[in-house]
């Protein structure tokens, strides 16, 4: 089992920045992707950025040039640096992280989530 910490988030006024973590702990495997997402009430969950077990770097549309998500594989965590927030950045955000087992078996986890409110 996986056990997803984040943290990071809060209250910003527009044009601010915030950072996230989230550090993943149990039974991790050598390979993962791991990344963001975010749902606010009444939408669909979105992937905001993530990093694949391929060496790939996926971002939204949205948030492209402001948002920038690194990882440390060393400690299983994943950053996600958010500058020039906007209002519509509001949401809960959510780690999640996906992995394959040696013999082909898929896991799928998800964080708590850690609010992000952008308001003046």
């Amino acid at each position: 089992q996986v056990q997803l910490v984040e943290s990071g988030g809060g209250l910003v006024q527009p044009g601010g920045s915030l950072k996230l973590s989230c550090v993943a702990s149990g039974s991790v495997f050598t390979t993962y992707d791991m990344g963001w997402y975010r749902q606010v009430p009444g939408k669909q969950r979105e992937m905001v950025a993530r990093v694949t077990r391929k060496g790939t770097t996926d971002y939204a549309d949205s948030i492209k040039g402001r948002f920038t998500i690194s990882s440390d594989k060393a400690r299983n965590a994943v950053y996600l640096q958010m500058n020039m927030l906007q209002p519509e950045d509001t949401s809960l955000y959510y780690c999640n992280l996906y992995q394959l087992s040696p013999v082909g078996k898929e896991f799928d986890f998800w964080g708590q989530g850690t609010q992000v409110t952008v308001s003046s």
